[in-house]
């Protein structure tokens, strides 16, 4: 059976490619993505980019909030290795003009949970956690691990 190892890419429609473009240029660059645009039909698409997966911005054919509560995606969550890189990436943001809620422990998550909240210009929910020691054993551990 085929087993998917990873996110190839996320595509998010904005409302403001330049403003958008701004934001993320912050958030992306501060955890350690890079960055590249190319057209598709004649559209710009600016795309972040890791050693795992893209992140690309194309625009948006209709002009709406997102709504985190309706049908759809409800937050995108990206992980860093520790909660002092969780830390580290939320003093950086916030000294970039972002703003992103306190980095701090949410023990009704899980009792290692730790993570920041941020929201683009369009209000796409982002998260930044630690891997935490349950992702941890998933991973490492995958053919013994409870089913």
């Amino acid at each position: 059976m085929p087993e998917v190892i990873g996110i190839d890419h996320i595509y998010v429609s904005v409302s403001d490619l330049t403003e958008s473009e701004k934001f993320y240029d912050v958030v992306m660059r501060t955890l350690g993505f890079r960055k590249n645009e190319f057209q598709i039909k004649g559209e710009r698409h600016v795309q972040y980019y890791n050693r795992h997966f893209g992140y690309v911005l194309r625009p948006a054919r209709t002009r709406r909030s997102h709504d985190s509560y309706a049908p759809g995606l409800h937050h995108l969550c990206l992980r860093v290795e520790s909660e002092e890189q969780v830390n580290a990436a939320a003093q950086r943001l916030k000294g970039q003009g972002i703003s992103v809620t306190e980095a701090k422990r949410y023990p009704d998550y899980a009792p290692d949970y730790f993570a920041c909240f941020l929201s683009d210009p369009d209000g796409l929910r982002l998260e930044i956690t630690n891997y935490r020691l349950e992702r941890r054993q998933r991973h490492d551990d995958w053919e013994s691990f409870e089913r």
